[in-house]
């Protein structure tokens, strides 16, 4: 009974609508394994793995729904609530801790085909993330991501700035550097003058420099300021996975973001209006439209980018550049990975485990790769990513994949209460994006957040 308390507790701080976008299916219904996903540019590709799972298991067939980010974890947990969840759904490290304290995921090292995944056989520092405090594994590794800038060339050359310079751009907190400079100057007002020109009218924008994607208070600034604080050194938490006390209150946050949010007052970098308030327009429709030159966005929209197309239905020439070189010398990029997990209410987890360890495979996750549409969390897949975006797509990913080689990623935090930590987080960084409160205001935040470790024990 406590147990759906705290899960309708939870239903009601997630999206609450849930009537879009999904195929159906409920845990284990006419023996299907039932597997749920959110992204459609992913489907296709997970078809195939299906397809091939099913003819080296007869009698074993997968049923795939896919729902659209903000319906998937309201209609998630309300499954939890019925006992009509899936056998297995591809999870967040946001999410799965509070899964975790529910009781609503299966440990994967206590169901036979599973127990044996090795943390070696994914990219460095990817599987150990999905471990419990309790030292046990509940999802296996299926993917990763880092952030880069996607840019519309023509606007660079109009611009007069060459690909190359956006690949020595350099950032701090006091005047933003090369990259203030560069992102000034990608800005056109409707007069046409441009942001590091006399008369620019900051009021009027026809073209920001820089696309925004919203305020970040639900995802730690993964695709708006993560590069910029990662690149100070700053962590949001003393220590990832499951710190103990959070850093909001931290000067070095405060003053970047500061800066960073600082850049719409400033006319460089897209308003909440602009970007259409609560229906926000993606960083990649920004760029498509006009709206902006640049924007930074995470590995997981690269297909989105490169499919943009004019007015005319001509195909937009989109290049991807790496973050700016922060004040620790150094660039930086939040590194996060989706994984797949088993339910509690599966009844028929060895099954389904089985599923998963097949997705988590080097078979499966090189037809992934061979797809382009995400990273693969084996190095095999992620090599087999890279050359299709390569000879496919004409398309140098090595701002994403650098991350990875040089080092220069930090994980995603992952803590307990990460719904009542976001529903905290999200307004008092929506104040600070729309100039209503200074970044010092999060202290405050901070005070919250650190109260939430105390009752989480």
């Amino acid at each position: 009974m406590l147990r759906r308390i705290l899960l309708s507790a939870l239903l009601l701080t997630t999206t609450a609508a849930c009537g879009a976008g999904g195929t159906g299916g409920t845990g284990g219904a006419g023996g299907a394994i039932e597997y749920w996903l959110w992204d459609s540019a992913q489907q296709p590709g997970y078809q195939k793995c299906a397809d091939a799972f099913e003819k080296q298991n007869p009698g074993l067939r997968i049923n795939i729904s896919q729902y659209g980010w903000e319906d998937y974890w309201s209609k998630l947990t309300a499954s939890f609530i019925a006992d009509t969840a899936p056998d297995v759904f591809t999870d967040h490290l946001t999410k799965f801790p509070q899964f975790v304290d529910l009781q609503v995921l299966r440990p994967l090292d206590d169901l036979g085909p599973t127990s044996d995944i090795k943390d070696s056989d994914y990219q460095a520092g990817l599987a150990e993330l999905w471990k419990g405090k309790d030292g046990k594994r509940y999802g296996a590794p299926k993917d990763w991501d880092t952030i880069a800038m996607f840019y519309n060339a023509t606007a660079l050359k109009e611009a007069g700035i060459s690909p190359e310079t956006l690949g020595e751009l350099t950032w701090n907190p006091r005047d933003g550097g090369t990259f203030e400079k560069t992102i000034a100057h990608l800005t056109i007002d409707r007069n046409g003058v441009r942001g590091d020109e006399p008369g620019f009218d900051k009021t009027k924008v026809k073209t920001y420099g820089l696309a925004a994607n919203g305020a970040g208070g639900d995802n730690w600034g993964q695709t708006q300021w993560s590069a910029f604080t990662g690149s100070t050194g700053w962590q949001p938490t003393d220590r990832n996975p499951w710190g103990t006390r959070f850093n909001l209150d931290d000067p070095v946050l405060q003053e970047t973001l500061d800066w960073y949010f600082g850049l719409v007052k400033k006319g460089y970098m897209a308003s909440y209006a602009a970007i259409g308030g609560s229906n926000a327009i993606t960083a990649d429709k920004q760029i498509q439209s006009g709206i902006a030159a640049m924007g930074f966005d995470g590995s997981w929209t690269i297909s989105s980018f490169t499919k943009l197309t004019d007015a005319d239905g001509k195909k937009l020439d989109i290049g991807v550049a790496p973050n700016p070189i922060g004040p620790s010398g150094k660039r930086a990029s939040m590194f996060n990975g989706l994984a797949d997990s088993v339910t509690t209410f599966s009844k028929q987890p060895e099954n389904a485990a089985k599923w998963v360890k097949y997705l988590s495979g080097e078979e499966c996750q090189n037809l992934i790769g061979r797809s382009g549409v995400v990273f693969p969390a084996r190095p095999s897949g992620t090599e087999l990513a890279i050359a299709y975006n390569k000879k496919e797509r004409g398309l140098d990913v090595s701002a994403f994949t650098d991350h990875i080689e040089n080092h220069t990623t930090f994980p995603l935090p992952v803590t307990s209460n990460a719904a009542d930590i976001a529903a905290l987080s999200q307004p008092a960084f929506d104040a600070v994006y729309l100039g209503q409160a200074p970044a010092s205001s999060l202290t405050r935040l901070n005070d919250q957040l650190n109260e939430l470790f105390k009752v989480a024990g």
